[in-house]
């Protein structure tokens, strides 16, 4: 039986999880996030490899959600994606076969809301290959007793002043979503007007994980000249919703060696994308 959101849920782990991809899932994320033939050839071109994007690991890190979330109560239609991060550990490869774990690792009460915490590894025969960690911000669902956790003000990313070093500007398809939601999220409320309204939205949205694709793509073309071998980690704070046909704008600052922050903005100047960080290996 499903238990109620509650501080006690801390430490519930999924059972194991097998979980496996190969080249046509891959390609099938590149194009979902955006990949273009002219830019991204690598990633959408078998005889090119086909590399994989480092953020596609987010895609079998439904499955881990799903082996956790399955044990609690939720409302769907209540449910937002907070934050999400990813670090690799190796280049994801094109085909594997592979072992996930997840476990609930914070449960916050926001009073009107509630925010669970969830890290996710993946390992294959190799050992691990990458961690995922997500924060699900689930409305009506607060008021628990538990504690409210850390402030936005305490977890602060600070943007530099003056110009980003890097900007890069994508314009996102009237089917982005439609296609996005192939590559294993099929949440309705990015693509059934009712449930979209069911949920207090006037129309259906993009998934914020494919707007974080988008922001991946953009790191690694700036930051990594394209090379997945050269991608760290990044991290990013869902905060406004994202529309099909939508201008996706990120910004990128360096700060330091193999560190950068970054932003992503609509054509309406909505922040979409904060809170946000990369790591990379920078010779």
């Amino acid at each position: 039986m499903a238990e109620k959101i509650s501080s006690n849920l801390i430490g519930l782990e999924s059972d194991p999880i097998e979980v496996e991809w190969c080249e046509k899932d891959a390609q099938l994320y590149a194009l979902a996030v955006g990949a273009m033939p002219e830019d991204d050839l690598d990633f959408i071109y078998e005889n090119r490899g086909p590399k994989v994007l480092p953020t596609f690991g987010v895609v079998p890190g439904l499955n881990i959600m799903g082996g956790v979330l399955g044990k609690v109560e939720i409302n769907l239609a209540m449910l937002l994606h907070g934050e999400q991060a990813i670090t690799l550990h190796r280049p994801l490869p094109a085909t594997v076969k592979a072992t996930a774990v997840g476990k609930i690792t914070e449960i916050w009460d926001k009073g009107k809301a509630a925010v669970i915490g969830l890290t996710g590894e993946v390992s294959d025969k190799d050992g691990l290959l990458y961690t995922t960690h997500a924060t699900l911000f689930i409305r009506g669902a607060g008021g628990f007793g538990g504690e409210r956790g850390p402030s936005s003000e305490e977890t602060k990313v600070v943007i530099p002043e003056g110009e980003p070093d890097f900007t890069v500007e994508e314009t996102t398809l009237e089917q982005q979503a439609a296609l996005y939601r192939l590559t294993g999220d099929r949440n309705p409320i990015h693509i059934d007007p009712q449930f979209a309204k069911f949920g207090g939205y006037d129309k259906p949205f993009l998934h914020g994980l494919c707007s974080y694709g988008f922001a991946g793509r953009a790191l690694l073309k700036t930051l990594c000249g394209g090379d997945p071998a050269k991608f760290g980690s990044m991290t990013g704070r869902f905060s406004d919703q994202v529309y099909p046909g939508d201008q996706l704008i990120t910004k990128i600052w360096k700060t330091g060696k193999g560190e950068a922050v970054y932003t992503m903005e609509t054509q309406k100047g909505n922040i979409v994308l904060n809170q946000a960080k990369a790591t990379f290996t920078e010779e």
